[in-house]
């Protein structure tokens, strides 16, 4: 039972002219929905994949190559969120930074439909359209940070984000699988059109109070910010328990050659999986959501990571269609919730005041991780000639290693949940009286 007393109901205390928690959960919803559907890893991947395997003739090793640099910009999302906290552009420091970027990422994806077919072309087209997509992400997960420790719900909003997530894997599946059957532009005018739906929104009711700017005010915050994140033991164990979990030598890019070449799927038919797998992640994430409020973060993980790592193993069975369709969707189902408490984590052991820079930071590890797992499993795969299932045991084995480090973790933060007063611990400030 955690001794943290109850906190006074109050609006969250933010610096948006809206204090209403509804009316930023909706933009919350909306940047995600924007920032994930319409990334090329997300309704644009199949469509490459599908390119690259179908037109270019890459090995996996090749194709998840492409994706591992084409996600860079991802590993760098930390200075966008330097740049959202301590540099305010026209005096705010979220709403034009996601105006100006939606509208570039939208010309982005416009152009990408019209370069040619090459490794190269693909590639760069893919770079540039992330480095505006990341720009994007950093703001709303910025929002999502600070209104969640302001009201004490960052476990309710961490589980809004990963069911918007879900969601929008339940449409990519069948409708990425389409592109992927289509000509690219098709694909690419979509992407194009999602990522633009978050323009109005934002601009209606992301509206800020103005920063007091002068001119060395920027490089001030930006120094306070870092001191801030330096000193924070919890941020830094937390993000080295993030790196952990997902950097186990993946099977994501393993999983489409065996669905084409051993299942004989159709680019549709491996959509519907995807939706399966989103399915099973919107569950978990409305779990989570109740949860959150009745359970520490440490029986969250704890049941996460486990039931990933026994979910994992059931891929040694991923043989036939219809057992591809169970296997897909207890993966998300499992990895679903465990991601929830992993952002969760991530939302909770962010500095407050850093809220750019500290989530950005955490994500742009898992994101490096993740991608260069997959990277590593599929170079493993082609270089030594590991069988599906070695590979399936491997990367279930070492997702089981961050167990070891569970035990460690902060106790004032693993012991937390939602509706206790919220964690300052890792912010350099005082516990409140």
């Amino acid at each position: 039972m955690s001794n943290y007393p109850r906190p006074q109901a109050s609006p969250p205390k933010t610096h948006y002219a809206t204090e209403s928690l509804f009316l930023l959960s909706v933009f919350i919803v909306f940047g995600i929905f924007a920032t994930t559907l319409a990334q090329p890893l997300a309704l644009g991947k199949l469509p490459l994949q599908f390119i690259l395997k179908k037109q270019l003739h890459v090995p996996p090793s090749v194709m998840a190559s492409f994706f591992f640099i084409g996600g860079f910009p991802w590993y760098l999302k930390p200075i966008a969120g330097i740049l959202s906290d301590a540099f305010p552009l026209f005096r705010t420091r979220r709403r034009h930074y996601l105006l100006f970027s939606s509208v570039l990422a939208a010309v982005s994806w416009i152009a990408i439909g019209f370069v040619p077919h090459t490794y190269d072309a693909l590639l760069w087209g893919t770079v540039v359209i992330n480095v505006f997509m990341v720009v994007m992400s950093t703001v709303t997960g910025a929002v999502l940070v600070e209104v969640g420790q302001s009201s004490g719900s960052t476990g309710r909003l961490t589980a809004v984000r990963q069911f918007t997530f879900y969601a929008c894997s339940l449409i990519q599946g069948p409708l990425g699988g389409l592109f992927a059957s289509s000509v690219f532009l098709l694909a690419a005018g979509a992407n194009a059109f999602f990522v633009i739906s978050v323009f109005p929104v934002a601009y209606f009711l992301l509206k800020e109070k103005p920063e007091a700017m002068t001119t060395t005010a920027p490089l001030v915050n930006a120094k306070q910010q870092l001191g801030v994140i330096g000193r924070s033991g919890p941020f830094w164990i937390s993000i080295v328990f993030i790196g952990l979990f997902y950097f186990a030598p993946g099977i994501g890019t393993l999983a489409l050659y065996r669905q084409t070449d051993v299942l004989k799927l159709t680019p549709f038919q491996i959509g519907l999986l995807g939706s399966f797998g989103g399915l099973g992640g919107m569950i978990a994430a409305f779990t989570y959501g109740f949860a959150a409020k009745r359970t520490a973060l440490r029986g969250l993980l704890w049941f996460g990571i486990i039931t990933v790592v026994v979910g994992n193993l059931a891929y040694l069975y991923y043989n036939s269609y219809p057992l591809a369709f169970a296997i897909d969707f207890q993966n998300g189902l499992f990895f679903g919730f465990a991601e929830c408490a992993l952002i969760d984590l991530a939302a909770r052991g962010t500095p407050a005041g850093c809220e750019g820079l500290g989530y950005s930071l955490m994500l742009s590890v898992r994101n490096f991780a993740l991608l260069g797992a997959d990277k590593l499993g599929a170079t493993f795969s082609d270089q030594y000639h590991w069988s599906w299932s070695t590979m399936v045991i491997i990367n279930a084995a070492t997702t089981a290693i961050v167990l070891f480090v569970l035990p460690f973790m902060p106790k004032l933060l693993m012991g937390s949940r939602d509706g206790t007063r919220p964690n300052t611990e890792n912010t350099g400030e005082p516990e409140a009286a």
